[in-house]
C-alpha cells in the first residue's frame, strides 16, 4: 500500500538485505598492509632503483657461481706446468686469444674455454681474477657495513637514550674522530695494523683471510661508525619522548627493553637506508687501499689490486685497468642508486 506523507508506518522494504553488488558499492575498505609492504610498493615504482637492484643481484650471483664451473682458477699460471718447460705464449694474451698448447689442442678437436679478458703478465686468466676480485670487494663491503652497523647502532642507542654526561662524553669522542683526516688515518692505520697482525695471526684460522683484510675491518670498526652513531642518536632522541616509550617506562620496563623493543624497531627504515649507502663507501675504501697495496694479500685479487697491477702495462694493455674500473663504478653506482631508492621508499618524512 502507498505510504502517506507524515505517516508513522514503517516501510518494510528498507529492511531487505543488501545484495552483493550493493555491498561492494557501499563498502570500500583498504586492504590491510604494513610499513614494509608500503615501502616495497613505492620501491617497485622507482625504475632506476629496481634496475640497480637487478644489476647488483646479477653481479653478486656471477661472483658466487661463475668460479664453480670456470675451468681456470685465479692463481693458476697457465704457462707453468709441473715437469714441463715454461710456455711464454700464455703471458699477456689479449682477449679471446689462446696459448700455443691450447691452439694445438683446438686443432685436435678439443674444446677450450676462451680467455675472455685475456691473461695477465704471469699467464693467469684475467676474467676469473676480475670475478674473484668482485667477490672479495663485495664481501669486504658487506661485512664492513655490518661492523659499522653493530658499533654505530650500539653507541648511538646508548648515547641517545642515556643522555646527560654519557651522551656528552660519547659525542665528544665522535667529534674527535670526525676531526681526523679520513684518508690519512685509514692509510696510516692500515699500514701499522698490517705489520702488527702479520705475526699475530700466524698459525690461526684468521691467517687464511689475511692480515690486510683483518686490518681493513679494524679500520672500519675504529673510524667509520661515527656517522651511523650520530644518525641513530638523533632518531632515539626524537623517539624516546613519545607516549609509547613513557607508557613502557611507567609499566616498569628497563632501558634495554625500551631500546630493543620500542626505539630500534622504529628506527628500522633509517638503519636499512644507512647500511645500504655504507656498502658502496666500504667497497670504494677497500678498492683504493688495495690500489695502494694495503688491501688483500697476493695472489688473492680485488678490483683495486687489479687496477694497481694494470698500471705497469698501461700503454700496452689499457683494458686491464678499464675493466676493473668499470666494475667498481658499476657496483658503487648501482648501490648508491638503490640506496637512494630505499631512502625515498622507506623514509616516512619523504612520504608524508
Amino acid at each position: 500500500m502507498d505510504k502517506k506523507a507524515f505517516s508513522a508506518h514503517v516501510d518494510m522494504e528498507d529492511f531487505i538485505p543488501a545484495t552483493d553488488k550493493e555491498k561492494e558499492y557501499m563498502v570500500s575498505m583498504r586492504p590491510s598492509t604494513t610499513f614494509f609492504k608500503d615501502g616495497i610498493k613505492r620501491l617497485k615504482k622507482n625504475k632506476v632503483a629496481v634496475v640497480s637492484f637487478f644489476v647488483i643481484l646479477i653481479i653478486t650471483l656471477s661472483a658466487i657461481f661463475v668460479p664453480m664451473f670456470w675451468p681456470y682458477s685465479y692463481d693458476q699460471m697457465l704457462g707453468m706446468m709441473p715437469g714441463q718447460p715454461v710456455d711464454n705464449s700464455f703471458l699477456n694474451l689479449t682477449p679471446f686469444k689462446y696459448g700455443k698448447s691450447e691452439l694445438s689442442r683446438i686443432e685436435a678437436g678439443e674444446h677450450i674455454v676462451p680467455h675472455i679478458f685475456g691473461t695477465d703478465s704471469q699467464g693467469r686468466d684475467y676474467f676469473i681474477r676480475v670475478v674473484y676480485g668482485t667477490r672479495i670487494s663485495l664481501a669486504v663491503g658487506f661485512f664492513a657495513s655490518i661492523i659499522v652497523l653493530i658499533i654505530g647502532l650500539t653507541v648511538g642507542s646508548v648515547s641517545g637514550y642515556a643522555g646527560g654526561k654519557t651522551d656528552l662524553i660519547i659525542m665528544r669522542i665522535v667529534d674527535m674522530i670526525y676531526s681526523l683526516p679520513d684518508m690519512l688515518m685509514v692509510i696510516l692505520l692500515a699500514s701499522v695494523l698490517k705489520l702488527v697482525l702479520e705475526n699475530a695471526l700466524e698459525g690461526t684460522v684468521l691467517s687464511k683471510i689475511g692480515s690486510n683484510i683483518i686490518s681493513l675491518f679494524v679500520v672500519f670498526g675504529l673510524l667509520y661508525w661515527v656517522s651511523m652513531a650520530r644518525l641513530i642518536r638523533g632518531q632515539i632522541l626524537s623517539l624516546k619522548e613519545q607516549e609509547y616509550v613513557l607508557a613502557a617506562r611507567a609499566a616498569g620496563a628497563g632501558g634495554k627493553w625500551v631500546i630493543f623493543k620500542h626505539l630500534i624497531p622504529n628506527c628500522f627504515s633509517v638503519i636499512i637506508i644507512s647500511t645500504a649507502l655504507q656498502i658502496p663507501s666500504a667497497i670504494f675504501t677497500e678498492s683504493y687501499l688495495s690500489f695502494l697495496g694495503l688491501g688483500v694479500n697476493a695472489p688473492m685479487p680485488s678490483l683495486g689490486s687489479l687496477a694497481s697491477d694494470a698500471l705497469n702495462g698501461l700503454t700496452s694493455y689499457p683494458y686491464r685497468l678499464v675493466i676493473p674500473a668499470i666494475v667498481i663504478s658499476l657496483i658503487v653506482l648501482s648501490l648508491n642508486l638503490f640506496g637512494d631508492g630505499l631512502r625515498d621508499a622507506f623514509d616516512p618524512k619523504l612520504n608524508s
